[in-house]
C-alpha cells in the first residue's frame, strides 16, 4: 500500500510516521538467528539467557529501533484519488494505519489477516497518538516468544524485526 502524502498528517498526529516510512524491506528475518534467540528464550522471566548473561528487549529498545511513543487491505487503497474528499483521505489514513499495525507492528503468524481488538482504536484518528504503541508492540511480542517456546509452535509472529 503507497504512502500518499495527503495521509502524513494522520499518521503524524498517530505517532506512526517514522515507521511508515521504514522500509519493509529493512525487516527481513534471518531465521536461523530468531530459532536461536527462541532456544534461550526464558518465558517466565521474558529474558534471553546467553552465555554472557541475561538480556531482553525493553521499552528504549522498541522506542529507538521503530520511532514509536512509549508514553502514554483491500485492493481499492492502492491508489487515493487526486480529487479525494477530506473524509476520504481518513479513511485512506485509517486503513493505511491498520495495514501498520497488522503487518508491522501486531502480525499474525499468516501475515494476512488484522484482529478485530485494533480497530476501536481508529474510530479518533486524533486520539491515536495518545497510545503507547512502543508498549503494545513490545507486549505482543513477548506473548508470541513465550508462545514460540512451546515445541509445538512452527510459525511465529509478532514484531520480530526486534
Amino acid at each position: 500500500m503507497p504512502l500518499h502524502d495527503r495521509i502524513i498528517p494522520y499518521l503524524e498526529t498517530a505517532g506512526l510516521f517514522h515507521l511508515a516510512r521504514l522500509n519493509s524491506q529493512w525487516f527481513w528475518v534471518d531465521e536461523p538467528l530468531l530459532s536461536a534467540f527462541i532456544e534461550r528464550w526464558r518465558p517466565e522471566t521474558h529474558t534471553f539467557h546467553m552465555p554472557f548473561g541475561e538480556c531482553t528487549i525493553t521499552l528504549q529498545d522498541v522506542a529507538y529501533q521503530l520511532g514509536l511513543s512509549i508514553d502514554g487491505f483491500h485492493e481499492r487503497f492502492r491508489v487515493l484519488p487526486a480529487d479525494a474528499s477530506d473524509e476520504t483521505v481518513r479513511i485512506y489514513a485509517r486503513a493505511y494505519i491498520l495495514m501498520l499495525l497488522s503487518s508491522q507492528l501486531f502480525a499474525d503468524k499468516n501475515a494476512n489477516r488484522v484482529h478485530l481488538r485494533w480497530l476501536p482504536y481508529l474510530a479518533s484518528l486524533d486520539d491515536l497518538g495518545r497510545y503507547s504503541w512502543g508498549s503494545a508492540a513490545l507486549a505482543w511480542l513477548y506473548r508470541y516468544l513465550c508462545r514460540g517456546t512451546n515445541r509445538n509452535v512452527v510459525n511465529l509472529a509478532g514484531p520480530l524485526q526486534f
